[in-house]
């Protein structure tokens, strides 16, 4: 991924720290195993969750010959996990877009 792959404004969108992932072992919403720290580079970000997504589309392929529960598992969680960054991501663009708008007014 380069600089200018989303539109070039990426340089400038951070995490917001609102991807989140898995339940903890409360079962609750607000105890998360996995969370994205605020403040990374959209961009290096995005880079991580498509890395992961590569990692999914392998190991799926792979389960489709071998019926192997730990492999669907690994899948589960790293997919969820690059859900939540793309999720973030998103989210610091909405809150970027907004503010676009408000100082526009």
């Amino acid at each position: 991924m380069n600089k200018d792959s989303i539109g070039g404004c990426c340089t400038r969108l951070k995490t917001t720290g609102v991807g989140v992932f898995g339940e903890g072992a409360s079962g609750t919403a607000a105890d998360r195993l996995f969370r994205v720290e605020p403040g990374h580079n959209a961009d290096f970000v995005l880079e991580q969750a498509a890395l992961l997504m590569g990692c999914v589309s392998k190991l799926t392929q792979h389960v489709l010959f071998e019926q192997d529960e730990a492999m669907i598992c690994a899948a589960h969680y790293l997919s969820g996990m690059a859900k939540a960054m793309v999720e973030d991501v998103a989210h610091g663009m909405m809150l970027g877009c907004s503010d676009n708008i408000n100082d526009a007014r």
